[in-house]
């Protein structure tokens, strides 16, 4: 027997229960769904395949000029390793047999592989960005490739992930041509399409986004069970599952909906009679599993797990928004550096490159107190802070991007090039036009301060403020504060001499501290010579209270 990648799409459809059958021996040769047509593998590192059989049967996967076999153990798992391989624009087969049956992927590039996970701003798909109407309609890029993973959650590890059929958006692989370009994260595009131009290799994407997640929801339980500030989200959760078990599942919930909206029929009859507004309609959602839905580790089990013998280059991982509200920061400097070091675990590299995009901000400020104190600030001074510690990871800025109070900023095009220059400088080793010079890739990095005759002397890292400069000549977004912590909105003027700034304020002759970006919708003009603007920065440790929270955080300034 004889199976197309097409086929597969087609009995996954009809497999409702594919995930829930994930411990079971499949009776042929299959391949997990991220395996599929006009996907890209993995360039200049061994490649792993694998898939699911009859439990003993021997499987021979050929692809090229390699032909590679297994025996799959008791539970039906085989997997086999492909040698490294150098890129590839040739779409070649890649043909899984076995006694069971055959199956047979068409068009396979080999070229780089980048997972872009997070929530709703990795998520936005490129016919939401500010350049869409010109993106789409000039995409042709054939060598470029994604796919969208449908939103599976679960409390348990998956092996797999469902697919509706193959024309779906999500779950098949598609081109980066403006007939299926749409639906590819706006972010993940526009860095791909740099990596494409500047590398001349196929590029593929795998996107895990799901909007409005937490990073609690991308790491594993085993990891989280230690943290305090994780039990009421699993007690949550927990309790949910019990009412759902005694409340009789699916029936008892269906029971539930149908009474509902009767009772709803009834008590709108009156009010729509009367041409006034009705009752809300029972929201059907409300009656559905919590296990499908977000949860401690649900999408870590159900859109990572089941791609963790993947071979990547690397990750861009863009959340925290989610953190940012009431006190869903409490487990942040916790959860977060665990989505670095889980999916490492996962895709078994200690070193997987991990490009964190700092959240911008939404809104309009309010007040100084709100805005010192704001859940957003200290979400980017966790990703600061996990950037500074972890190894081979970069932190790309983004607060600048945003030109209202959307917390969807449209333009994705600077953060996808900025995520591109890191990668391209510290991930491919690649140097500046005609010189041995390293790309540049980072805008101003806060190194210490001074205070010299009631002013700050703010110096930064070498080799990020070369040209440092004020965009516009504009003042906006620096701010200073005494000893009694007020903050005011400072002056500032660029020492060129030394590539430094002076801060002062007239009302403040004694200054302590300095922040710069500071705010839940930050502006600020601060960059150097290539017009990277700088991280956001404060020189002191003072705990931040953020409004509608309780407790104060306390884990301490950019400066370590």
């Amino acid at each position: 027997m004889t199976t197309t990648r097409q086929s597969i799409g087609t009995i996954a459809a009809t497999a409702v229960l594919a995930l829930a059958l994930a411990s079971e021996a499949t009776s042929e040769v299959t391949l997990p769904n991220i395996f599929g047509d006009r996907m890209v593998l993995q360039c200049e590192k061994p490649v792993r395949i694998w898939g699911f059989a009859e439990p003993g049967e021997k499987v021979t996967v050929r692809f090229g000029d390699q032909t590679k076999a297994a025996t799959t153990d008791a539970d039906g798992n085989w997997s086999v390793q492909l040698e490294s391989m150098p890129p590839s624009f040739e779409g070649r087969e890649l043909v899984a047999t076995g006694k069971s049956g055959n199956v047979t992927l068409s068009d396979v590039l080999v070229g780089e592989v980048w997972l872009c996970g997070g929530q709703s701003n990795m998520e936005w798909t490129l016919r939401s960005t500010r350049d869409a109407d010109v993106e789409i309609a000039s995409a042709d890029y054939p060598a470029m490739r994604y796919i969208r993973l449908p939103h599976v959650a679960r409390p348990e590890p998956q092996r797999d992930f469902p697919v509706e059929s193959p024309e779906h958006a999500e779950g098949n692989w598609r081109n980066c041509t403006s007939a299926t370009v749409e639906n590819c994260t706006g972010v993940g595009y526009y860095f791909a399409r740099r990596l494409h131009r500047r590398l001349k290799v196929p590029v593929g994407l795998i996107d895990t986004s799901w909007g409005g997640t937490m990073a609690q929801h991308w790491v594993s339980k085993e990891t989280m069970r230690p943290f305090a500030e994780m039990k009421p989200y699993f007690d949550t959760f927990e309790t949910a599952m019990k009412a759902w078990n005694d409340g009789g599942r699916e029936e008892g919930a269906k029971q539930r909906y149908e009474a509902d909206l009767k009772t709803w029929q009834q008590q709108a009859d009156k009010p729509r009679a009367e041409g006034e507004r009705e009752p809300r309609r029972p929201n059907r959602d409300a009656y559905t599993s919590p296990a499908t839905k977000r949860q401690p580790a649900g999408m870590y089990n159900g859109m990572i797990v089941p791609l963790d013998r993947m071979t990547i280059r690397g990750v861009l991982f863009y959340q925290g928004e989610n953190n940012s509200f009431g006190v869903s920061w409490k487990p942040f400097p916790e959860t977060f550096p665990a989505v670095i070091a889980d999916w490492r675990k996962a895709f078994g590299d200690e070193l997987l490159p991990f490009g964190i995009i700092q959240i911008a901000g939404w809104s309009n400020r309010r007040s100084m107190t709100y805005d010192m104190n704001h859940h957003t600030n200290i979400v980017r001074e966790v990703q600061f802070n996990t950037w500074r510690r972890t190894e081979n990871t970069g932190l790309i800025v983004t607060f600048d991007t945003n030109s209202n109070g959307s917390i969807h900023p449209a333009r994705k095009l600077p953060v996808g090039g900025r995520s591109a220059r890191w990668a391209l400088a510290e991930v491919y080793g690649v140097k500046q036009s005609g010189s041995d010079k390293p790309l540049e890739w980072r805008g101003p990095v806060y190194q210490s301060m001074e205070i010299r005759d009631g002013k700050v002397i703010v110096t930064f890292e070498e080799g990020t403020s070369r040209g440092l400069r004020l965009d516009e000549d504009d003042e906006r977004g620096f701010y200073i504060a005494g000893g009694d912590q007020e903050f005011h909105h400072a002056r500032v003027r660029v020492d060129g001499g030394t590539n430094s700034v002076v801060v002062w304020h007239d009302d403040v002759p004694e200054p302590v501290a300095v922040r710069y970006g500071w705010s839940n919708l930050p502006t600020g003009g601060l960059m150097n010579g290539r017009e990277l603007p700088a991280y956001p920065f404060r020189t002191d440790r003072w705990p931040l209270v953020p409004h509608q929270s309780t407790g104060a955080y306390e884990v301490g300034g950019n400066a370590e």
